[in-house]
């Protein structure tokens, strides 16, 4: 069985280490595949693919993009999609490229969250339904438990394929949940989510999640992030670029 974190983030959008730290964290954590998801940019998830082989890692390219009724993460897409737009549209932009899509933090307040109205409305739609094939059930970012067990319920009800992700923006809590699915390669991870087969595997959250998590959150909220140039490198603080990325991106080569 594959063990797979979907949902990451670099200092390419706010998350807490480099491209570099993250695959280093991902390797110690014993998975086989991540996604890199910075909000609204695929720039880090261009690199991570890049660099994913020298660390024993297969990268999706992902990326979490701000739709008008709340976040959607988007896997195996190449091409920047604009946010701000309809979710419907916004999904079915990624079908044009390829790719799949999952909801992320499902229906939680504070974190920009699709509604179970809206992702109701999209799986009424023939199309988007081959697209819109994840939920996480779980997300070690939600500081309350009940949101998860709020998206536990929905995602029974929906039939979508369950994950558990980190939504790691802080390098120490990569891995400590993720998803399970059969096999080991990126094609297997996509027939699990297409099948429905993936599992997502849940720890218990340690104490010290919470004693980080507030002052991390606090931050973001203010504007600024934390940067490590590696796992357990010195902390320093740099102000977050608060200027959409998207815009005008184009992979080299």
């Amino acid at each position: 069985m594959g063990q797979a974190d979907l949902h990451l983030h670099t200092t390419f959008s706010d998350g807490v280490g480099t491209v570099e730290a993250v695959l280093e964290a991902a390797r110690r954590a014993g998975l086989d595949i991540i996604a890199i998801t910075d909000h609204d940019t695929l720039q880090g998830a261009w690199r991570a693919c890049d660099l994913g082989p020298r660390y024993g890692l297969e990268v999706v390219p992902g990326v979490e993009i701000s739709t008008a009724e709340g976040h959607l993460l988007a896997y195996w897409v190449e091409r920047p999609i604009p946010p701000g737009r309809p979710l419907l549209e916004t999904v079915l932009r990624v079908g044009e490229q390829g790719g799949l899509c999952a909801i992320p933090h499902p229906a939680a307040p504070w974190a920009s969250s699709l509604s179970a109205a809206a992702i109701w409305r999209v799986l009424e739609h023939s199309d988007a339904t081959r697209i819109l094939v994840g939920i996480e059930v779980y997300n070690m970012g939600l500081p309350r438990l009940a949101d998860n067990r709020n998206a536990q319920a929905l995602g029974e009800a929906t039939g979508l394929a369950p994950l558990a992700n980190t939504d790691s923006h802080m390098l120490w809590t990569i891995g400590l949940c993720h998803s399970e699915f059969p096999g080991t390669s990126s094609q297997a991870l996509r027939w699990a989510l297409e099948q429905r087969l993936t599992r997502p595997l849940i720890g218990s959250r340690p104490a010290a999640f919470l004693v980080s998590w507030l002052p991390q959150w606090s931050l973001r909220l203010i504007g600024f992030g934390y940067w490590s140039a590696h796992p357990g490198a010195t902390i320093t603080l740099r102000r977050l670029n608060t200027v959409p990325s998207w815009a005008g991106e184009r992979r080299e080569g």
